[in-house]
């Protein structure tokens, strides 16, 4: 008899992505604490080495969330429109899922990054105002976790889908 860990590598990757927003958000406040002067469109302001280790926790969760959901989900792909209209519902489930959780997985990642970055400077540095990206890169976290775990549960689906249809005996032409 297999075991089901679905639900546990559901639970991990919801985890994952919740604790990457709430980090993400915690940057966004550590950040918010140091020093800063805004000049026009422009905003000076003093690195915070907190927010830069906040910042690079929630992104590496963020990552580590979308490859295992991923990997264990499996590859499910549809080539063509035709191939798409022709596939179970579950398959086109995964297909719309995989593809809504990697957009937010990129707007999320590069938002993430790039307000990292932003306080990985050893002195105070002058910028276009780039405020609320790690904020809004948590936020897109959590968003991620309700895209990611559907895609695993219908890949999963599609994949035993599959199978019992592959054990199920063909017939024979010509005999009844």
């Amino acid at each position: 008899m297999t075991k089901n860990y679905g639900f546990l590598i559901c639970i991990l990757v919801m985890v994952m992505d919740i604790i990457a927003g709430i980090l993400g958000i915690q940057a966004e406040i550590a950040q918010n604490k140091e020093e800063h002067m805004k000049v026009g469109v422009f905003e000076c302001r003093v690195p915070s080495y907190q927010a830069f280790k906040l910042g690079l926790a929630a992104t590496i969760l963020l990552a580590l969330a979308h490859v295992i959901a991923n990997l264990l989900g499996g590859c499910i792909c549809v080539w063509s429109r035709d191939q798409y209209t022709k596939a179970t519902a579950n398959r086109q489930l995964a297909v719309a899922f995989l593809i809504f959780s990697w957009m937010i997985l990129a707007v999320a990642f590069s938002m993430l990054i790039i307000g990292t970055l932003a306080n990985s400077r050893s002195k105070q540095s002058c910028n276009i105002l780039n405020h609320r990206l790690l904020s809004i890169g948590g936020v897109l976290c959590f968003i991620h976790g309700l895209f990611v775990v559907p895609y695993y549960v219908s890949a999963t689906a599609t994949r035993r889908e599959e199978s019992k249809r592959l054990e199920q005996p063909r017939p024979i032409p010509g005999h009844t």
